[in-house]
């Protein structure tokens, strides 16, 4: 596998084993491939189907496109911000990261450096007091040039000297697009709130760099990791290998990349996504690009596919002949159901509506084997055999894996 030099490439992070993040660094990146090959060989061992060589990425550093850091006070009572220590929430202060986009890194240092210029309260987790919480910076490629989405996470809507704060950031940065102020003032893990108001530009992105042109919004799902993601999709669409007739069910379609990618060649596409805002953007993206042969509907995946298996059902049990045949393409029985679950994996449920349909080509996309495996256990108990296996180093320097695979009937 040849990929571009890195300088960073013989580097260790100095906050590896502390933030939890990039766990691997120091360590040479084919013996990292070689180290996720073997564990994956080990957990397919029972399926009965040999993986591929994992897809390694071209440049293992800095492809991260979603930023995320939280602010805090040190000690000193300095303006710091960095990540939450693993399995904590002491926050580590963090300069530089191996694992993302630099600019997005510059940005949020520079957001640090005004914060402390123009003595901004930051939050405080204890006593719920204080403004600036968390910011998130979002990269698209437009055009073959980044542009940059910035998230201001507030306890509060009042901000303070908010104009000059953009004309600042906007000065130094002029690849920043948008900015945005984000309420959260509830005791919560979760970094966004439910609020977005936009203090500059459209309050989205769009990212072309699949060929497409994908709107991106502050919560919105959208994969990591540029470079691998084309690989990801080229497999996931080889393992498809739709035809110009056949109807797919994109299960868990976040904004529909997936699904949209895979319209091209396909009859007809159905995302299927219970996220409304993640809905809204898949729409915008169709109508952007279009694509005119590609629906989504906003609803609980399993909810979805279960209804659908017995409405097929009831349509066995009243029509006959050319009829049923009618009926079954007008609810859009898929020929192909590519699924892209979260870490737990699909649930039980979704997995007997899929084997009810009698869907003969599955394509399961997997962030996490372990979920991965188990679910391939109850395809294989309803008739299905695995096919091909092909894994995906969507996040160099980590633990995680992204798998695709192909089942059938």
């Amino acid at each position: 596998m040849s990929r571009k030099n890195d300088p960073d490439d013989i580097e260790q992070c100095s906050y590896a084993g502390k933030c939890g993040g990039c766990s691997h660094t120091g360590i040479p990146y084919e013996e990292q491939l070689n180290a996720k090959q073997e564990r994956i060989d080990k957990l397919f061992r029972s399926s009965g189907c040999r993986v591929e060589r994992i897809l390694g990425a071209d440049s293992p550093f800095h492809y991260r496109n979603k930023v995320h850091s939280v602010f805090s006070r040190d000690k000193k009572g300095n303006i710091i911000r960095g990540m939450y220590a693993q399995d904590s929430h002491d926050v580590i202060g963090i300069s530089r990261c191996l694992l993302e986009d630099k600019t997005a890194d510059t940005i949020i240092e520079e957001i640090r450096k005004i914060a402390s210029k123009y003595k901004m309260r930051i939050y405080d987790e204890d006593s719920r007091t204080g403004f600036l919480r968390h910011v998130l910076v979002r990269v698209a490629q437009y055009h073959g040039e980044k542009r940059y989405m910035v998230v201001i996470v507030t306890s509060q809507v009042d901000f303070e000297g908010k104009n000059n704060f953009v004309k600042l950031l906007k000065k130094a940065f002029p690849a920043i697009d948008t900015i945005i102020q984000n309420i959260n003032n509830k005791r919560t893990s979760m970094i966004l709130g439910e609020r977005n108001i936009v203090i500059l530009g459209k309050g989205y992105i769009i990212d072309d760099s699949l060929g497409f042109g994908f709107r991106i919004s502050p919560s919105a799902f959208f994969q990591i990791n540029p470079q691998q993601t084309r690989k990801l999709y080229n497999a996931a669409m080889e393992l498809a290998s739709p035809s110009p007739d056949d109807t797919i069910l994109d299960a868990y379609c976040g904004t529909g990349t997936i699904g949209t990618f895979m319209s091209r060649k396909a009859a007809h596409v159905t995302g299927v996504e219970l996220n409304p805002d993640a809905v809204k953007d898949a729409l915008s993206n169709a109508k952007r690009n279009r694509i005119e042969n590609i629906s989504f509907i906003c609803s609980d995946a399993t909810e979805y596919l279960k209804e659908l298996a017995i409405k097929a059902g009831e349509t066995d049990h009243e029509k006959t002949g050319h009829d049923r045949n009618d009926r079954k393409k007008e609810l859009l029985i898929p020929d192909i159901l590519c699924m892209d679950p979260p870490r737990s994996g699909a649930t039980p449920e979704f997995i007997n509506a899929a084997a009810e349909l009698g869907i003969k080509r599955i394509v399961y996309i997997s962030c996490n084997p372990d979920t991965l495996i188990r679910d391939i256990d109850l395809f294989k108990k309803k008739g299905y055999k695995v096919e091909r296996a092909v894994p995906v180093d969507m996040f160099p320097h980590t633990d995680h894996i992204e798998m695709a695979v192909k089942l059938s009937k």
